[in-house]
């Protein structure tokens, strides 16, 4: 839901990202915030009453939250809905950026709690969909793909690969609240979700047990 953005190396980063420092990083390092964020930015303004009772939080929490993504840039209050006693939220950007490994390293727990959070929303879409896939219309249930490659790579050559990755996305029309009326008919939120996992540590060939060889990078639709 947080529509964060991770890469090797330095994002091209659009108008209306953010890019994590130090602070930014610090405020985000709750999975209930980046929760809070990723909503805003799927579905548009909201309340904290609303935004609790997607995420299963009292309004309080999540009031809590809002404001100290307020104080942090993330988030703002929308002057034009609500009254004084119901205050409307908005996001200030469309997607986070966070590939800087000096800042990383200078804030671990930060760093690992948000990463943490964003690995866990995305198990967690993709659960929301295997639950809902023999429901869904046969058009969308065939597009439905799990599938993994193992690659051997230098870094240098890992980094071409999530630039590469990026822009075949970037060709493809971004969703946005604001933006879904205009979409061709038929049209629906669809997540990509990449994961670059770098396995350096693991053992050699000829350390592994013996068998058969596991087929890899098949769809599962």
């Amino acid at each position: 839901m947080s529509d964060a953005v991770e890469g090797p190396d330095g994002p091209n980063v659009e108008e209306d990202s953010v890019v994590l420092d130090a602070k930014g990083l610090r405020a985000l390092a709750h999975p209930v915030r980046v929760q809070l964020v990723g909503l805003l930015r799927k579905h548009g303004p909201s309340t904290a009453t609303r935004l609790a009772e997607r995420l299963g939080v009292n309004s309080g929490t999540a009031s809590y939250h809002l404001r100290q993504l307020g104080a942090a840039g993330f988030v703002e209050e929308d002057t034009g809905r609500g009254n004084a006693r119901e205050r409307w939220w908005r996001s200030v950007h469309r997607t986070t950026w966070f590939n800087d490994p000096e800042l990383a390293e200078r804030e671990p727990e930060a760093a690992l709690a948000y990463q943490q959070s964003i690995a866990a929303i995305h198990t967690m879409r993709t659960q929301q969909t295997l639950n809902g896939l023999q429901t869904m219309p046969r058009a969308w249930r065939n597009t439905f793909d799990l599938s993994d490659w193992a690659l051997r790579l230098t870094p240098e050559e890992t980094a071409t690969l999530y630039q590469e990755l990026a822009e075949v996305v970037s060709r493809y029309r971004r969703d946005a609240p604001e933006t879904a009326a205009s979409a061709p008919e038929g049209a629906e939120r669809v997540a990509v979700i990449t994961q670059i996992l770098p396995e350096p540590d693991v053992r050699t060939a000829s350390s592994l047990p013996s068998g058969p060889p596991e087929e890899e990078g098949n769809p599962t639709s």
